[in-house]
């Protein structure tokens, strides 16, 4: 298949220094890291806060310029030249973990959705409205109208991310990439989201890089993983194989500290089932 986005040996250090300026210690944010995404495909960047994950994610986007490697996004390297990243953050959306926090709560829905189709000058007023409808319907937030007119805390927290969703979509992207996109909704709505973004991605073809430090849920939306520890690649492949023979002791460890009330024992936990 046609690879959407090649990272090659990527690397991003950072000085910690002293207060006189001394260099105390590098860390190695980034270190050395290669991978590949397939258009249409879901590949699952996973490890503990400081892996290294949301790093990556703002190298791709080149909101942090990385020290070495190459990011290749649609067989065009990614560089400074301000036309071309423009280009590449039309093409590439993110969703953040909080909905709330990554939407203005002053503005009505319509206006959120909207706002990429004016900074990039698609259409006018009225044709805007009508691609706002058309986006509200395939992320399944109906009626669409009467959506489109509310603000964002008259809306739950699942309904929320929906709407980040459609702001992503609105543009058309070939990627998205999604920072741990329903860590801070409640359990029974994940699903439901993880479902939309399933259909999503398999009606318009749109490649996702999913960030996460939950194995559940990256093995319900995933394809590929990269198990990412201290800025490093320690295991990459098909995502049931993995997580089902993992090589690496680390990748062992994440699967372990995954767990679920034991309802008959509550003094003991089990181990949560990841073979759904």
């Amino acid at each position: 298949m046609e690879k959407i986005l090649q990272i090659d040996n990527l690397k991003k250090y950072y000085s910690k220094r002293n207060f006189f300026g001394r260099q105390l210690s590098l860390v190695k944010a980034v270190d050395d890291v290669s991978f590949s995404i397939e258009r249409g495909q879901t590949l699952v960047l996973a490890g503990e806060s400081g892996s290294g994950k949301s790093t990556i994610a703002k190298l791709i986007l080149h909101s942090i310029i990385p020290d070495s490697g190459r990011i290749i996004f649609d067989g065009v390297e990614i560089s400074n030249n301000p036309d071309l990243l423009e280009k590449i953050r039309a093409e590439i959306q993110m969703v953040y973990q909080d909905p709330y926090d990554s939407i203005n709560p002053q503005m009505k829905i319509h206006q959120i959705i909207s706002e990429p189709l004016e900074i990039y000058k698609i259409g006018n007023s009225l044709q805007r409205r009508e691609i706002v409808q058309d986006v509200l319907k395939q992320v399944k937030l109906e009626p669409a109208n009467d959506i489109m007119e509310k603000y964002p805390h008259m809306l739950s927290g699942g309904q929320r991310q929906r709407v980040v969703l459609a702001r992503a979509l609105v543009i058309k992207p070939k990627m998205i990439i999604a920072d741990e996109p329903v860590s801070m909704l409640d359990v029974s709505i994940r699903a439901e989201i993880l479902e939309l973004m399933k259909e999503l991605r398999e009606k318009l073809q749109i490649s996702f890089l999913y960030i996460t430090h939950d194995l559940a849920t990256a093995r319900y939306f995933g394809q590929r993983i990269a198990i990412l520890y201290h800025g490093k690649i320690v295991e990459i492949g098909d995502i049931d194989e993995v997580l089902s023979n993992p090589k690496h002791p680390y990748t062992q460890s994440l699967i372990d500290a995954i767990v679920e009330p034991d309802p008959k024992n509550l003094n003991r936990q089990r181990k949560i089932r990841t073979d759904f």
